[in-house]
């Protein structure tokens, strides 16, 4: 990032979330000045110490003198406790705001935006991005602050001993910040690479968890580990990289520093024994010169804290900024349900970066209270025709009618309350039992959620499990069966009883048992509901009002199971395999 975009983003930051802070950052830079203050107080007591204690022994100042500097310290170090515990609550609550942010705009987001990047992407925003964050404002203002009030204080010290010797140390300040220009270009590209790098380990770390079984089955541990190796090797060479950068101030410094006072030494033997400085104020000088050091070393560095604040603040406003592809109207009325009647209106659909549509010019009519089962080969575009209905995508072309209204001119809520979904991929959280089905009702009953797992034929495996109800069933259910994960899910989907059900592949991971059961179910779940079928499995669909066959994105044939035996001869051909299978 060039210094314009930079200071575009600091002030952005400074803005939204900084300035809310204003009034306690007034007291973190009044306690600033009190450390430059008390520090300068340290070198200028040096003065009278030697010249009172060691030259004119004064006994009345013995004492004097050394509370006055055991004061200075201690107001120092009290003040530069609270500046810094100041900055951490800010620099924490800003943290904070971001992360709930960032936690809203992705809950927020549209399925297409999410998907468009790797999960992993958003866990490094989340935490490593807005450590960027954190450590620019708890550590790069405090630092700029205390060290810019300190630096002031000592150089103004500087000039009151021997202006002619402040002179000269000043010499090495435009050079530190020369060298803090030319490391703080370095250190952008460095930042960039590593937020990158940090994304694609957290990514890749996610993808090994998730695929542990698939690892294992195809033995691919070495192969793995190798990658994991690359990667890790990747982000240790960057980090040591950023690393290497930072302390690159810090040799030139101390060359700068060691002139300087070589220098200075040299000088000052000539006024000392010319008369023109007395040795008090030599060291008092030499203490101010001293102490400047540090805070003129911090500001060397400041550019680049400052630098990898802002690359991290850009990262997380590119997702703050993103603008989600499904919008709602804001004077957009509920949905209205009816009869539950759907139409698609010459609906058309692509997938991002695809050439070809998934599905293309649909007209289709689905009665309220009905059961329409979609069936075709896999990639036919029957998912995508469901998932249009809750808005997940918005067609490319045409409209979708729920009861005669648009469903893109309604509320977006009030569609999804209307409409409930169980898919193949089966989604579950590391929760009970309970909460994972209560997850669609959280006011349900406990007499609801028993009867919506009565319907859904999972009360007697729930019953059987260590804790029953309050069974903790792990990451995405991981201590249950394929089939008591599909019938948790379908109980959930009961619960929530809305007016029109999707059913994607809803029995596909039940044996024949269990099966029949849920199939019993789904009737009386179905019972004067609008439902939408996917079922590979055409024995599952064959009471169903109406089936309708897609190819390649297109309707081909609309009947009845006996309707498509003697018409379609796609739907004939899948039926004949299914039953020689």
């Amino acid at each position: 990032m060039n210094f314009s975009e930079v200071k575009k983003i600091l002030l952005r930051l400074f803005n939204q979330y900084i300035k809310k802070h204003f009034n306690k950052l007034l007291l973190s830079l009044f306690l600033s000045l009190v450390v430059a203050g008390s520090t300068g107080a340290i070198a200028w007591l040096l003065d009278p110490a030697i010249k009172k204690i060691f030259v004119e022994q004064d006994k009345s100042m013995m004492l004097l003198i050394p509370i006055a500097i055991a004061l200075s310290f201690s107001t120092k170090g009290a003040s530069l406790y609270a500046a810094r515990t100041i900055l951490i609550n800010i620099s924490n609550n800003i943290v904070k705001t971001m992360q709930t942010q960032l936690a809203s705009c992705i809950l927020k987001s549209d399925i297409r935006t999410i998907e468009s990047k790797h999960s992993g992407k958003y866990i490094a925003h989340f935490f490593y991005d807005v450590a960027q964050v954190s450590q620019l404002v708890g550590s790069g203002i405090l630092n700029l602050m205390k060290d810019t009030l300190t630096l002031i204080v000592l150089v103004s010290l500087m000039f009151y001993q021997n202006w002619n010797l402040a002179l000269f140390a000043l010499i090495m300040m435009p050079l530190a910040a020369f060298v803090a220009k030319s490391l703080g270009k370095r250190i952008n590209k460095a930042v960039d690479k590593s937020a990158k790098i940090e994304g694609g380990l957290t990514s890749y770390l996610s993808e090994v968890i998730r695929g542990t079984r698939m690892i294992k089955i195809y033995q691919q541990e070495n192969f793995e580990f190798d990658r994991s190796m690359k990667k890790i090797d990747e982000r240790t060479n960057i980090q040591i990289k950023i690393g290497k950068i930072l302390i690159r101030a810090t040799p030139v410094m101390e060359v700068l520093t060691g002139i300087m006072i070589a220098g200075f030494i040299y000088y000052s033997g000539f006024m000392i024994a010319s008369g023109k400085m007395e040795i008090n104020n030599f060291f008092s000088f030499l203490t101010a010169m001293m102490l400047a050091y540090q805070p003129i070393r911090s500001l060397a560095t400041i550019n680049m804290l400052f630098n990898q604040g802002a690359v991290g603040a850009k990262r997380v406003f590119g997702i703050l900024d993103a603008e989600p592809s499904i919008k709602e109207l804001s004077s957009a009325p509920n949905l209205n349900i009816n009869k539950g009647n759907i139409k698609f209106e010459k609906v058309s659909f692509s997938y991002p970066n695809t050439e070809d549509a998934a599905i293309k010019n649909i007209n289709m009519s689905i009665d309220g209270g009905t059961t329409v089962a979609l069936v075709g080969h896999s990639g036919a575009g029957k998912s995508t025709i469901i998932n249009l209905l809750p808005r997940f995508y918005d067609p490319k072309d045409g409209i979708v009618y729920i009861d005669e209204q648009n469903i893109n001119a309604v509320t977006l809520s009030s569609l999804r309350k209307s409409i409930s979904m169980v898919s193949q991929d089966v989604i579950l959280f590391d929760d009970t039992v309970r909460a994972n089905i209560s997850y669609a009702n959280m006011n349900a009953s406990e007499e609801q959620i028993r009867k919506a797992c009565d319907f859904a034929a999972a009360t007697e495996f729930i019953e059987k499990l260590p804790k029953k109800f309050e069974t903790m069933i792990g990451e995405n259910g991981i201590r249950l069966s394929g089939g008591q994960k599909q019938r948790i899910s379908i109980a959930r989907a009961v619960l929530k009883n809305s007016p029109i059900i999707l059913l994607d592949e809803a029995t596909s991971s039940l044996d024949a048992e269990s099966e029949e059961k849920v199939q019993n179910a789904v009737i009386n779940l179905t019972k004067n509901k609008t439902t939408l079928v996917i079922a590979h499995r055409l024995s599952t669909i064959i009471r169903a009002d109406k089936i309708v066959v897609i190819n390649q994105g297109k309707i081909t044939d609309i009947g009845t199971h006996a309707e498509l035996l003697k018409n379609s001869i796609i739907y004939k051909n899948l039926y004949s395999k299914q039953l020689s299978a």
